[in-house]
């Protein structure tokens, strides 16, 4: 009861009692009853009034009491962690939220070190916050890292002011591990960004100087074979010099095109069956003069006999990931020895690739098969390559349905490991029993009606150079419609070297067409495109076989012989 109701009702007891007394004293006065029947009248007013603030008190206290719950629930519920924490750091009060980012019990909490669930990074930032709760007079704040029972870091924002006695402080924490999480995201992500970045503009100051310097070597002495009076020995070293310039230049377009075709995911297995003998051997026959060159013992294991050397593979991915390997091994060796070869081991071929090189460190094992890389290194170090090879390597093992690893250690050596299934004739998995004879047989095709399908002038010229030899006729066709005609109006022709690229009607087109009405003729396919299901695509049309661009003379050469070789027996 408020002090002026209090005097209110005091004052009214009085008259009560006053009234009481006036009737017990013998006293012949009356009170009038006009009288009376007001002082009843206030009498009960006031008693209304006295109930009416009763009524306002309970409901009051009801008031206050739902009041008290709903701040009890929104203090428990809220999203937000709340502490109360003493001078000492020790936790006096807490809801449910706070809590659970302390990983226990809300009771189990009280009185526990706030500090104990801290980071040991995360304990100076806190101790000097809670120095400037207590001194200051404005709310601080400050972020810092929790490892709660369940040893994930969580990472919290929190604000807190003294009390008004400064016995305790109040913290409000939030929770900010996602945006933490998604800021060190953004972050790796920026740094890949930008590694990605560095390694393009590497790689594209490394092209520039990987095509330039064999394009050079090219122009430079194709137009000193333009000097009068040469002799025979410096001609022969100016040609040799353009035709290595030329495989160089040519190797590094393939890597370009074979990376882009692979992650286009236009890139495939062709499997046939291939002598991992003859690929191993050819490769040790290819490096054998540059390993001489640079006084390395170079050697090569071929362990099975030729008939189980015969295998269902893709053959030229094969020769690509050894002479890539190969060619690491060179690059990056100095002195000493390197060895390559294949051991048999669990239904798989294992080769491998030893050097005795300046090897590779941890990190770099880490990225060495990435796009771009040389050795585990970026292509800022003036080093021959484009850094494709290995990332490329490891695309064509895979697909072929087996795995690549290295082994290293810096200053010592590097040893690369890769298998492919081992699947041998003997196994009933060969599709052309007589395939390690296709290429057998040494008699020259002669005498041979050829008809060249090409609109390009100079590869119409190398092709006709390279088969004068084989021909006693060579037909021309610069359109698909012209080929069509000359192979009608020449039903006795021998062979047509199809170009696929041609001027109004394709060389596939073509082809389909000439099958209409000669199915006897060998039609060779050549393009300049060499993209994945090409020779698919060549095969369906109705042409014999494939070659593509640049053409070389032995491979040409080797396809009439497959192709002509009963022929030229006879």
């Amino acid at each position: 009861m408020k002090k002026g109701e209090k005097q209110e009702a005091d004052s009214l007891r009085q008259k009560a009692e006053f009234l009481l007394n006036k009737k017990s004293v013998e006293t012949n006065q009356q009170f009038s009853h006009n009288d009376t029947l007001k002082l009843i009248h206030e009498l009960e007013v006031h008693q209304i009034e006295l109930e009416l603030q009763n009524e306002e008190l309970r409901l009051a206290k009801e008031q206050a009491e739902l009041s008290v719950d709903k701040y009890a629930e929104l203090y428990d519920f809220a999203p937000s962690g709340y502490f109360t924490l003493s001078q000492r750091g020790e936790i006096i009060e807490l809801n449910l939220k706070a809590a659970q980012m302390l990983g226990k019990d809300r009771q189990n909490l009280i009185n526990h070190p706030f500090g104990f669930f801290i980071s040991d990074l995360s304990k100076p930032v806190f101790s000097f916050f809670l120095q400037k709760v207590f001194f200051g007079q404005t709310t601080e704040t400050c972020e810092i890292t929790l490892l709660p029972g369940l040893n994930l870091p969580v990472y919290l924002h929190l604000s807190g002011i003294a009390e008004n006695r400064k016995d305790n402080c109040l913290i409000t924490a939030v929770d900010i591990t996602e945006r933490k999480q998604a800021e060190q995201e953004l972050l790796i992500a920026k740094e890949h960004a930008e590694e990605s970045d560095h390694l393009k503009s590497a790689f594209l100051a490394n092209m520039s100087h990987e095509i330039r310097t064999p394009m050079n070597g090219v122009l430079g002495f194709a137009e000193l074979l333009k000097e009068p009076k040469l002799s025979g020995e410096e001609q022969k070293k100016y040609i040799d010099i353009i035709q290595r310039s030329g495989t160089r230049l040519l190797g590094i377009i393939n890597d370009i095109i074979d990376i882009s075709k692979i992650e286009a995911g236009q890139m495939g297995a062709s499997f046939s069956e291939t002598n991992v003998n003859e690929k191993i051997e050819e490769t040790y026959n290819f490096f054998k003069q540059q390993t001489n060159q640079k006084g390395i013992h170079f050697s090569c294991k071929t362990p099975l006999p030729s008939i189980q050397s015969v295998i269902k593979t893709d053959g030229e991915k094969l020769s690509a990931i050894l002479t890539n390997l190969v060619n690491n091994a060179i690059k990056f060796t100095h002195s000493g020895s390197i060895e390559f070869g294949y051991v048999q081991r669990d239904g798989l071929l294992e080769f491998y690739v030893k050097d005795t090189g300046i090897g590779i460190n941890r990190a770099q094992k880490e990225i060495i098969f990435e796009r771009f890389r040389q050795g585990g290194r970026q292509l800022a170090e003036n080093i021959e390559g484009t850094g494709l090879g290995l990332s490329i390597s490891k695309a064509y093992v895979e697909m072929m349905g087996g795995k690549i690893k290295v082994e290293s250690v810096e200053g010592q050596g590097s040893e690369f490991y890769f298998t492919i299934p081992y699947v041998t004739q003997n196994q009933g998995q060969v599709d052309n029993p007589d395939f390690l004879q296709a290429m057998e047989g040494s008699a020259q095709v002669n005498n041979l009606k050829i008809l060249i399908a090409e609109d390009d002038e100079t590869s119409d010229f190398l092709i006709t150079n390279i088969l004068s030899k084989n021909s006693h006729v060579i037909l021309h066709a610069a359109t698909g419609a012209e080929t069509i005609e000359k192979c009608r109006s020449n039903p006795d022709l021998d062979l047509v070297l199809m170009d696929i690229r041609m001027p109004d009607i394709s060389g596939l087109e073509a082809t389909e067409q000439i099958r209409q009405f000669n199915k006897s003729v060998i039609i060779i396919a050549q393009t300049a495109f060499a993209l994945s299901g090409d020779r698919a695509k060549a095969t369906k049309s109705g042409c014999n076989d494939y070659i593509s661009k640049p053409i070389s003379r032995d491979e040409l050469k080797a396809l009439i012989q497959k192709h002509f070789r009963v022929k030229a027996a006879g």
